[in-house]
């Protein structure tokens, strides 16, 4: 199989870049300099050069680069133009979303009947993207995730947020009352590699039964050599899990036992 990863070098992207050639899969990253996300023709030209079967979309705007209204144009224009063009050339299109779909207010645990209320900012812009893409493209896939963990800082996940807080503050304050979606970074990207093969619609991934933000820190902690200094809270009360019993990933109890 082959794909194209738009953020094949971000948190998740670099994953999925990885185990999809681990699988034997060929992979081609996105160059956002050399095909721009504001132009659709160069777009729709790339993909059709390139002729994959999955398009995988990731991207953010983590990189500002000045141009007006970027973050709406990279998560909400650009992912627009990805559906379409997919939906003309017959490849299978998996656009990743995020839980911040759902405000602090929302109510969860979230299931796929929960409405996402998010009215601002990224969570906003998701929001808009995943209506957008299922109108572009009713063949795709919208997969939702939750914040990652990494094996180790320099990424956006949620050791690099460890290490960074005790940088600063010299200790992690952690609630007992949020019990946050999030899941390990390999098994996120297995399961978007098996996801491209399943049936249109709206996914899922969390690996979060039921631990609090606190559990997982000690957790994680224990397993890094209790390098930092974890401070219990209790400034914090959501219940962010997302339930989707479609989609099987390791759950924390085993990868943190």
């Amino acid at each position: 199989m082959k794909t194209i990863i738009t953020g094949a070098r971000g948190t998740v992207g670099s994953a999925l870049a990885k185990h999809l050639a681990g699988q034997g899969h060929q992979v081609v990253a996105w160059n956002r300099d050399a095909v721009p996300v504001d132009q659709y023709q160069p777009m729709e030209d790339f993909v059709r050069r390139e002729k994959p079967d999955a398009l995988f979309h990731l991207a953010v705007a983590s990189k500002p680069t000045g141009k007006p209204n970027e973050s709406w144009l990279v998560n909400y224009e650009w992912t627009s133009e990805l559906a379409w063009i997919a939906r003309q050339f017959g490849v299978r299109y998996v656009f990743t979303s995020t839980v911040m779909v759902f405000s602090d207010k929302a109510k969860g645990p979230f299931t796929l009947e929960s409405v996402p209320d998010a009215p601002e900012g990224y969570g906003y812009e998701k929001r808009m993207a995943e209506q957008r893409v299922f109108h572009q493209n009713p063949n795709a896939i919208v997969v939702r995730l939750g914040w990652q963990i990494g094996d180790a800082p320099g990424s956006n996940n949620m050791i690099d947020y460890f290490e960074k807080q005790m940088k600063q503050h010299g200790r992690i304050k952690v609630s007992r009352k949020w019990l946050p979606a999030c899941s390990f970074l390999q098994d996120t990207a297995a399961a978007l590699a098996q996801l491209a093969g399943k049936a249109p619609g709206l996914y899922m991934i969390d690996a979060n039964a039921k631990w609090s933000f606190y559990d997982i820190a000690c957790a994680l902690n224990r397993k890094h050599g209790d390098r930092w200094k974890i401070v219990p809270t209790d400034d914090f009360t959501y219940d962010q899990r997302m339930i989707d019993p479609r989609v099987r990933v390791p759950s924390l109890q085993s990868r943190l036992r």
